[in-house]
């Protein structure tokens, strides 16, 4: 066998390796150029998945005992609990690996700068305000459900759904992290990360987090300064009608201080 042929082997076989290692393992893929926020969402994904066979057992199991009339209420419950909870962290592990499925059939042809922009756009853009805004709502909607101990319909299932539904803005928080690492690698390949470019390529998602962390702060402000007042009026407090303006007035401070840090940087380098 000749030097070049099995060289060419060599490098057939690799390919082969790194497809099914692709394919088994999306987690490893590109795993050089991964931020800590990607191996973090990669690394919680990687133990979530074996919640699916414990979830088939669960199943199964329970086709069984119904079929021998012994039907088991909490385990109709805890298959919902296990999907539910896989399917979350697979959300975020799908942004991470970009496994999702994808109408892919202009975007495998551009160049790596024409698909980061698009990807920064959709990140930053699109999916980061949903996130967050959802986020914000599911924290809500979580903390009512732990305050009304909330549990199941039925009268022997799992009677601790509150903690369900508190995890469920956990997960969400876990997506965050992983779409803004995902789009920090996009932008990776354009230019040197800098504050204030993130801020760019997520403005629409940076604002309303900047506007959300300014109302809370504010609506604190308001409830410890003025005890008689009620938590439910303290949300139409004068104090609290600007916040998106405070927000954006954040961002554009955060934007300035670190495109005249980045531009002293460069000068002196």
């Amino acid at each position: 066998m000749s030097k070049d042929y099995a060289e060419t082997l060599h490098h057939v076989a690799s390919d082969t390796i790194d497809h099914v290692a692709d394919i088994s393992d999306p987690g490893e893929r590109e795993r050089a150029t991964h931020l800590w926020g990607d191996r973090l969402m990669i690394n919680v994904g990687n133990i979530a998945a074996w919640m699916f066979p414990i979830l088939m057992l669960a199943i199964v199991a329970q086709v069984f005992l119904r079929k021998a009339g012994h039907n088991q209420a909490w385990l109709d419950d805890a298959q919902w609990w296990i999907y539910g909870s896989a399917l979350l962290t697979g959300f975020g592990y799908a942004i991470t690996t970009e496994s999702h499925v994808r109408v892919d059939i202009f975007h495998a042809n551009y160049s790596a700068a024409k698909k980061a922009k698009i990807e920064l756009f959709a990140l930053g853009w699109c999916l980061l305000p949903f996130l967050i805004l959802m986020n914000d709502v599911l924290i809500h909607y979580a903390y009512a459900s732990f305050v009304a101990r909330e549990g199941s319909d039925s009268p022997n299932g799992l009677h601790g759904l509150f903690m369900l539904k508190m995890l469920i803005p956990v997960l969400f928080s876990l997506a965050i992290v992983a779409a803004f690492s995902a789009l920090i690698r996009h932008l990776k390949t354009l230019t040197t990360p800098a504050l204030w470019s993130v801020i760019l390529s997520a403005l629409p998602a940076v604002w309303f987090l900047a506007e959300r962390a300014s109302y809370y702060a504010l609506w604190w402000v308001v409830h410890l300064t003025k005890p008689d007042l009620h938590t439910r009026r303290v949300s139409k407090d004068p104090l609290l009608e600007p916040t998106i303006w405070y927000g954006l007035g954040v961002i554009i401070l955060l934007a300035v201080a670190s495109l005249v840090l980045s531009r002293r940087t460069t000068t002196k380098v």
